[in-house]
């Protein structure tokens, strides 16, 4: 078997590269966030509106470049993660049906290297080489486990070195653990499917939100607005009535701003909750937050102005 050096990368410089990765993301999202506030921040102690856009508008674009990168980027981790785990099942079936003319487990993965397995074959091809260099094949199980990171491959690893290091039928072993594994991904898709009706649901639920404020701001505030003026106006002749209502127009403003808030509030949390509902992660549901925010941030500034 020809084996390519560049498959025989090294687990600690695989690993440090990974984590250069997430951290350099991490960096870049943190100095947005940073000089997006400090814009926010100056323009508001010189008195300068810049691009016509206040504090509150500075906010949630920080906030925004602070979740949407790194929550992109773990999402796409785990996509690619759950994409290598579907093919596992297949590739321990062919090392099970290898091993049953008779070959080691070492010489099983070897032979099943040649298969096609997505985005789990240069993995495998990786574990053939090493195999190759004389690394024993529970070794390079285990290493395989430590690469992906995953509670599912960890878990077949281990099964498959413990089996090995027995003795015994280890194809019996490997058709178990494929069928296990096949049936665990089946209940995982499936509870994703059910989940994604709830988050749906999250989104709909934001947009009523949305729609909410849109009425009052374009219907009641602006009718509230228009009857305390006129109150304003006619208080002179009813003053003398004794009987006065008036209406402080000055604290529309406000209102409107508290409106903003909520919207940065329930863009944030809603976008958590919905990657939290989605697969249990916190960082998944950073894109949502992100997504909802730059949603929010396009309402409020043009459909309403504010």
């Amino acid at each position: 078997m020809n084996v390519n050096s560049s498959q025989l990368v090294d687990l600690k410089r695989l690993t440090t590269d990974t984590k250069n990765l997430d951290r350099q993301i991490k960096i870049v999202s943190a100095g947005a966030m940073v000089v997006l506030l400090l814009v926010g921040i100056v323009g508001v102690l010189n008195g300068v509106s810049y691009f016509s856009m206040s504090m509150l508008d500075w906010i949630v674009l920080a906030m925004a470049a602070s979740m949407g990168p790194y929550g992109i980027y773990s999402s796409m981790q785990v996509r690619r993660l759950r994409q290598i785990e579907e093919r596992v099942p297949d590739f321990l079936r062919d090392v099970a049906e290898a091993g049953r003319f008779g070959m080691t487990l070492a010489e099983s993965v070897v032979v099943a290297s040649a298969g096609k397995y997505g985005r789990l074959t240069p993995e495998i091809k990786r574990m053939a080489s090493q195999i190759d260099w004389g690394v024993p094949a529970t070794e390079a199980f285990r290493l395989f486990a430590e690469r992906m990171n995953s509670q599912l491959v960890t878990r077949i690893s281990t099964i498959i070195i413990k089996a090995s290091d027995a003795g015994g039928a280890v194809s019996d072993v490997l058709n178990m653990v494929a069928h296990d594994a096949r049936e665990r991904i089946l209940n995982r898709k499936e509870r994703a499917i059910a989940m994604s009706t709830y988050m749906v649901v999250i989104y709909i639920a934001f947009a009523v939100f949305l729609a909410t404020i849109f009425v009052l701001e374009a219907t009641f505030i602006p009718q509230i607005e228009k009857a305390g003026n006129q109150l304003q106006g006619s208080s002179g002749i009813l003053a003398g009535s004794g009987s006065v209502t008036t209406i402080n127009v000055l604290a529309i403003g406000p209102v409107v701003t508290a409106f903003y808030i909520a919207v940065i509030v329930h863009a944030a949390g809603d976008g958590i909750m919905a990657g939290v509902i989605q697969d249990g992660r916190i960082a998944n549901g950073m894109r949502h937050s992100a997504l909802m925010l730059i949603i929010g941030f396009v309402f409020m500034r043009i459909l309403l102005g504010v």
